[in-house]
This record gives C-alpha cells, sequence and structure tokens, in this order.
C-alpha cells in the first residue's frame, strides 16, 4: 500500500510539474548568445527603430520580468509586451472606462533584434 501512495504521489507530483501553460516560437536558425536581463528593453509598443522578430512567447499568469528574464536568454535587444486576457467588467466594456483594463491572465512577449544598418 505504502509503495502505490508514493507512486501516485510521484505520478501528481510529475503531473503538476509538467503542465504548464506556455507557448514559445523561435525564428532565427542561428542561436544568438544570451544576455544580462538589465541589457533588455521593455517595450509596450513597437519601437521606432527598424528590428527583426526574432521570438514569440505567451506565457499564462507571469511577470513582465518573466518575459524580459526569457528574451534575455536568447540574445533578444527588447521585448515587446502585450497584455492578454484579464478580468472585466460587463457594466463598464469601454475602453479606458473599465476599471479592471490593467489587469491581466496571460502575457505576448515579442522578442526583438535591433538591425544595425
Amino acid at each position: 500500500m505504502k509503495r502505490f501512495i508514493a507512486f501516485f504521489v510521484f505520478i501528481c507530483l510529475f503531473l503538476v510539474g509538467c503542465a504548464t501553460d506556455e507557448a514559445n516560437r523561435y525564428y532565427l536558425k542561428e542561436k544568438l548568445p544570451a544576455k544580462n536581463i538589465k541589457e533588455v528593453e521593455v517595450l509596450w509598443e513597437a519601437p521606432s527603430r527598424s528590428y527583426v522578430i526574432i521570438a514569440d512567447f505567451q506565457a499564462y499568469n507571469v511577470s513582465v520580468r518573466y518575459m524580459q528574464k526569457r528574451a534575455a536568454e536568447i540574445g533578444a535587444d527588447a521585448v515587446i509586451v502585450t497584455p492578454a486576457g484579464g478580468w472585466y467588467s460587463q457594466s463598464e466594456i469601454w475602453a479606458g472606462k473599465d476599471d479592471y483594463s490593467r489587469s491581466y491572465t496571460r502575457l505576448i512577449g515579442t522578442a526583438i533584434q535591433y538591425k544595425t544598418e
């Protein structure tokens, strides 16, 4: 019986450890060297400078710093962060009037590398 309980606990922990709601897509063929997280800019909209998208990340219930860290790991110069999901009020659905407009449950991060022309 003890073996069954230990096996059951192991399986539960294994499944919980593997159950992440994260998606990543990389676009470069070559691997860039990682950067220090402090070197990666966090942007809330596309920059005016020319850039190449090197990856897209999506994750549930993570922070902006998490997206910055992921971008640093793959050598990005910046990450454009887009919040998605979140709470809303049915009585206040218009932009700017919704009390929950700054809430989110998912973040999308677009890792970019600036073009050097």
